[in-house]
């Protein structure tokens, strides 16, 4: 059975087609040419004499980012720019939510119309392939499933507002180090069934406006000058007619990008009429070495997003307006953050605390009051306000019980990043190469010495702050120790931070920083029943976990982490999240650490092909800590009889059935998980795919019922000979359980 490629169903009509063929007839060469390269480092240029505005652009999607000079990657220094802070992606993925995907979307379109803004640089996408991926806390998922079905509302929330959302980064955009050049090597079957997935959806399905190419190469060539990327996968098998736009810095070669269908270039440096689509495409063009058509095509598609968008023509009277900061949004971004918090463990049932028998709380870790909103990279934003798990503990309890904080461990404190740019700085990184007019030097001996002296330098500094943290995290460990024997309840918040958690860095390892295990240990020894919290974008090691009765987790949550945090802890919310990836025991058992890991310049090979994240761990039927679609409840779920009807018409396969039932004493929520288990695979497959999911809402007692359709791509893979899509005749067993590992049903059909 082949499965047929879905053509794009965001078309365009003969009247749309004929408005923008009118215009193009009018603009000039310098006129289109100013179209489609930056005139800022976040607008392209305008054409006013027709009456075409600049496309502004912002970074998302954790909100809308702050103001910047136009030409200075530093910020205005306004007050009228702070937004709201929206939980990460990895937050929003944990909630399994995807009507919590589309308000998310809908706050973040709204609020980037309300500033003004036409693209809003969100949602990212990527595949988790490795844990230490610095960017990870951007992306959703290890899963292309859960990634597809969540991007898909986030983006028609986003556009719902007249903004464009823009799809990032296309493609195996795997690791930071090395992130402008590095090269992905990869096959073909990897790519269509791993990669390319949820970018398919978000075009095919979500109808982005708009999509941002990658830095790195795939194989050889940079994805924002790879024609096979670009036209025959992007445009020819997709259909896709919207915009796509380069990641800040991504076109290295005129001509070669010209030839393929990229159509906005930004980059990082304000030199903007030397871009590569700026005045070196406009001589070539002049010379004869490149036909005005390409600039055509990629005026073309800019034309139709902004006639999308309500930008120009006899509609953009009516483009809505936006706000930020309402009111609503904020119930949005608490809802959310309830639902994304994910209970690893809960042995003694020791949560939820009754906040009547408690007197006095210790609350250990710096993470108790650490803001993360102005951290991160490009995800950095201004945040109306952030409520740390602290400060949400203290307003819940009101003031009727006595909380002590105590910091536990030394946290090296960095320069504001309002106050010093990153970006900024990091443009020095990029002398040398052929982004932007700055060129290096060639290094002389001198030059090669001062950078060793420079190199050791910088490791006796390392180590005398090692030695300043240790010493320091000596006396924090005693205070906490003592806090701790003092208090009914201990509430221990640590994790990871935007030192770790970052763009343009990769962690070297999975080990929780500043020394934490070692507290964590100590605290144990003082008190086995402390509640262990963390707050991070990636997993973490957990060696002391068999000692720790209850851990809970929570990525980047937004504004609100820290109610949302108190709610769950004194069981006002029922906790519901599940993992969105799979929590290694240790980094040494992921497939990454055997055959590539992120922070690898130059190339990197994804030889574990389909074998990564799950799929990698049933494999090789390696235990993790907490395994993929993991996260447990205040109440207990009973289900039970799965029903199958195989349908032949159009191209439905299987419907499925089964009951919910909420066995305890509180209202809660599942979420139920179906994967694809071929019995005899024709080829080699994973043991087993996430295909479908669905959360319910059960009050006590109640039992719900949960109906899914299974279509034929649901049990396909991709036949390279054939370049598409085969669900092979055969058996499939259907499996529903709780997580990948907690399989409560299952059932078998035959495809014929």
């Amino acid at each position: 059975m082949i499965i047929k490629n879905k053509k794009n169903n965001v078309g365009t009509d003969k009247k749309l087609a004929s408005q923008i063929e009118k215009i193009l007839k009018k603009l000039t060469l310098e006129e289109k040419i100013s179209m489609i390269h930056a005139a800022g480092l976040f607008r392209t240029g305008a054409v006013e004499r027709l009456d075409i505005p600049s496309l502004k652009c912002s970074d998302g999607p954790m909100g809308v980012r702050c103001e910047f000079h136009n030409e200075r990657w530093i910020p205005i220094g306004n007050h009228d720019d702070l937004v709201t802070y929206l939980p990460s992606n990895s937050a929003l993925a944990s909630s399994w939510n995807e009507e919590l995907a589309y308000q998310s979307g809908k706050v973040l379109g709204e609020e980037a119309r309300g500033r003004g803004k036409d693209v809003i640089l969100a949602p990212g996408i990527n595949i988790k392939r490795d844990p230490l991926c610095g960017r990870n806390f951007e992306y959703m998922s290890e899963d292309p499933k859960l990634t597809a079905t969540l991007a898909v509302p986030f983006i028609k929330g986003v556009q719902e507002n007249d903004v464009a959302a823009c799809v990032k980064h296309f493609a195996c955009n795997v690791q930071e180090t090395d992130r402008l050049m590095v090269d992905t090597i990869v096959d073909e079957r990897t790519l269509y069934e791993i990669y390319l997935p949820a970018f398919r959806a978000a075009v095919q399905e979500g109808g982005s406006y708009s999509l941002m190419g990658a830095y790195n190469k795939i194989n050889g060539t940079h994805c924002c000058e790879n024609k096979r990327l670009l036209d025959s996968i992007l445009r020819k098998e997709w259909g896709y007619d919207g915009t796509v736009i380069s990641d800040w810095g991504a076109i290295h070669k005129t001509k070669e990008a010209a030839a393929v269908t990229i159509d906005v270039e930004m980059s990082v440096f304000p030199d903007f009429d030397d871009y590569k689509f700026a005045n070196p495409l406009k001589e070539a063009i002049e010379k004869g070495e490149v036909p005005i058509s390409v600039v055509d095509g990629k005026v073309r598609n800019i034309l139709r997003m902004m006639f999308r968008l309500k930008m120009i023509g006899k509609y953009k009277n009516m483009r809505k307006t936006g706000t930020y900061n309402a009111p609503a949004h904020r119930e949005i971004v608490l809802k959310t953050a309830e639902e994304s918090m994910i209970l690893l463990k809960n042995d003694n049932n020791k949560l939820p605390l009754d906040k009547k028998k408690v007197k006095k709380i210790a609350v250990i870790g710096r993470n108790a009051v650490k803001i993360h909103s102005d951290g991160g990279g490009s995800a950095e934003i201004k945040a109306l306000y952030e409520i740390s798990p602290l400060m949400g503990i203290k307003t819940y309890l009101g003031g009727n019980v006595d909380i002590i904080y105590a910091p536990g461990y030394y946290v090296p404190e960095d320069p504001k990043t309002f106050e010093h740019n990153w970006q900024e700085k990091s443009l020095d990184e990029l002398e040398g190469t052929d982004i932007g007019m700055a060129v290096r030097k060639e290094e002389t001996p001198d030059d090669i010495e001062a950078t060793k002296k420079e190199e050791m330098k910088l490791k006796e500094e390392q180590e005398k702050e090692r030695e300043l943290v240790h010493e320091k995290n000596r006396k924090l460990l005693a205070e906490a120790a003592a806090a701790a024997k003092e208090a009914d309840e201990v509430i221990f918040v640590g994790g990871l931070n935007h030192n770790f958690d970052s763009e343009g860095i990769d962690r070297q390892n999975m080990e929780l920083p500043y020394e934490q295990d070692l507290l964590i240990e100590e605290l144990l020894r003082v008190r086995k029943d402390m509640i262990i919290t963390f707050i991070g974008g990636s997993p973490v090691e957990m060696p002391w976990r068999g000692k720790a009765e209850t851990i809970l987790w929570s990525y980047y949550a937004g504004m609100e982490t820290g109610n949302a945090l108190a709610k769950i802890i004194f069981g006002e919310v029922n906790p519901s999240g599940k993992l969105a990836e799979t929590f290694p025991a240790k980094y040494e058992d992921c497939a990454t650490a055997r055959n590539g890991q992120s922070g690898i310049p130059g190339k990197i090979t994804l030889s574990e092909g389909l074998y990564y994240g799950y799929r990698y761990f049933d494999r090789e039927r390696i235990a993790p800590a907490f395994c993929f679609g993991h996260g447990l409840s205040y109440t207990n779920f009973v289900y039970s009889n799965l029903v199958m009807k195989q349908e032949k018409e159009g191209n439905k396969i299987v419907k499925i059935s089964f009951n919910v039932k909420n066995t305890g004493k509180r209202a809660g929520a599942e979420v139920a998980q179906v994967y694809i288990a071929p019995i005899s695979p024709k080829v080699g497959r994973p043991v087993k795919e996430l295909k479908a999911y669905q959360k319910i809402n059960l009050q006590p007692g109640k039992t719900g019922k949960i109906t899914l359709t299974l279509i034929a791509k649901d049990f396909a893979y991709f036949d390279v000979d054939l370049h598409d899509f085969i669900a092979d005749a055969g058996d499939y067993e259907i499996l529903v359980g709780s997580s990948c590992q907690d399989i409560r049903l299952k059932g078998l059909c035959t495809l014929s």
